[in-house]
């Protein structure tokens, strides 16, 4: 196996590890990446902790695929007010990754993943139980992004 392979599959597992031990999705994804994010796992957690739940739990956006987006974002976007090549450049990396996602898994919207007509209504989240994990598709979704962004940043490594 392929040096390439085997890292996005090591992040995979991790993001997926992650997500067992009761990060949420959006975690799962960023914390899979702390090392290459220079940051600390605490910092990594906090930063991301309100895209659970699809945003808050309000199941809209994915969390999976908001951690996504905040690791590219901090290890391939631009931190200068511009426009033109560096954010286009930005945009089309995560329009690229957004859309191998919903490839995989049939839509980047959270309640669509978890077969919801609607949000619970909700701010308070389930308790993690071996029931909860058996009915969530998560840590294979966080797997799923994790093994996409592994993907995109050896695919757009810099230097």
């Amino acid at each position: 196996m392929n040096e390439r392979k085997l890292e996005t599959m090591e992040k995979s597992e991790l993001a997926r590890e992650y997500f067992f031990k009761g990060y949420n999705c959006a975690q799962s994804v960023a914390l899979a990446f702390t090392e290459e994010l220079g940051m600390s796992e605490e910092t990594v957690a906090r930063t991301v902790s309100g895209f659970g739940g699809g945003f808050g739990r309000m199941r809209e956006m994915c969390g999976a695929v908001s951690g996504m987006v905040f690791v590219l974002s901090v290890l391939r976007g631009y931190g200068e007010p511009v426009s033109g090549d560096p954010k286009t450049a930005c945009y089309a990396l995560i329009q690229k990754a957004v859309h191998r996602y919903k490839e995989a898994n049939g839509s980047y919207i959270c309640r669509v993943l978890l077969g919801l007509d609607e949000a619970e209504g909700t701010p308070v989240a389930e308790e993690r139980t071996a029931q909860y994990y058996e009915k969530r598709p998560c840590p294979n979704l966080c797997a799923c992004a994790a093994g996409i962004t592994a993907e995109l940043l050896h695919q757009t490594q810099e230097g």
